[in-house]
């Protein structure tokens, strides 16, 4: 979730910084809405990589019964 605020606020620093003329703002609302996209880009990655160790140790439990049977 707060990968979603960091864009939101990124934006809005963006938007800040052309409204007034200011670089510096416009430039920090860039690296704040950048930083947010690799949060976010990071966490579904932990994500699907968890996935994977479960549905691979799954796997492993089910070969192992299989295999006492």
């Amino acid at each position: 979730m707060g990968a979603k605020i960091d864009r939101m606020k990124g934006t809005a620093q963006q938007i800040e910084g052309k409204l007034t003329g200011d670089k510096v703002r416009m430039a920090q609302g860039t690296v704040t809405r950048t930083k947010a996209k690799i949060e976010g880009g990071v966490t579904r990655i932990a994500g699907k990589v968890k996935s994977g160790v479960r549905q691979a140790e799954a796997e492993i439990r089910r070969a192992g019964r299989a295999r006492d049977r």
